[in-house]
């Protein structure tokens, strides 16, 4: 789970645009992913953030390897299946030289251990040269511009809740950030304006394994850590 410092906080905006959109329909997306028993979930959410990116700069849509930066990202606030943060992944990742494949560095970390660092400069297949802050400020209108403009987030959020959801919008949860998922696009659902959040707990979890969360009210703390990279 990420643990760590969070910026100071401006006022809650409001978002009132309307409509829906989705990376999944523009092909930036990839399967849902299945972290287990690993409080590996800021490494997914980072992986999965580079994957969108690398394809959206040309790329072949590619199955990147979590368990790389699981194994191998071991400073600062970032332990492996005990949490850590995306940025510190992006920081890593760009140190690294870049990230090999799902299928040279596969999963392992299932059970909630580590493992040792395996990681090949011959296996790289994506790279990024930076990353960002879209907001740390409850900013959801500088989250729409982003994702309507240029691709998915990576979000932190407060998940306590989660392990009961199976479906319709969240729309009121804690805010004390503990886990970390992708941010695809948005929609109306039965007249809510809702974030489509990817979460990393395997397909058969709600929404065949994505989740609504409520626009307008940094709901579940979406809007507090809001990252994106340069691929």
């Amino acid at each position: 789970m990420p643990s760590g410092p969070v910026a100071n906080f401006i006022a809650k905006k409001d978002v009132t645009q309307k409509g829906s959109f989705d990376w999944n329909s523009k092909g930036a997306i990839t399967p849902v992913k299945n972290q287990g028993q690993c409080g590996s979930c800021w490494a997914f959410s980072a992986t999965e953030t580079i994957e969108s990116y690398w394809f959206l700069a040309g790329n072949t849509l590619t199955a990147l390897s979590p368990e790389q930066i699981v194994d191998c990202d071991t400073s600062g606030e970032d332990e492996g299946c005990n949490g850590g943060w995306p940025y510190g992944a992006y920081a890593y990742v760009m140190s690294a030289g870049g990230l090999d494949s799902e299928a040279a560095y596969p999963y392992s970390a299932e059970e909630g251990n580590s493992g040792n660092c395996n990681f090949s400069t011959a296996a790289i297949v994506a790279k990024i040269s930076n990353w960002q802050y879209v907001t740390q400020s409850e900013d959801e209108n500088a989250m729409f511009s982003w994702i309507n403009g240029n691709g998915p987030l990576s979000i932190c959020v407060d998940a306590s809740s989660w392990s009961s959801y199976t479906g319709g919008v969240v729309q009121s949860c804690t805010q004390n950030l503990d886990h970390c998922v992708q941010m695809t696009g948005y929609q109306s659902v039965q007249g809510i304006d809702a974030w489509n959040v990817r979460n990393s707990w395997g397909s058969d979890w709600g929404n065949n394994g994505y989740i609504w969360l409520a626009r307008g009210n940094d709901t579940c703390g979406c809007a507090q850590v809001v990252t994106a990279v340069t691929a």
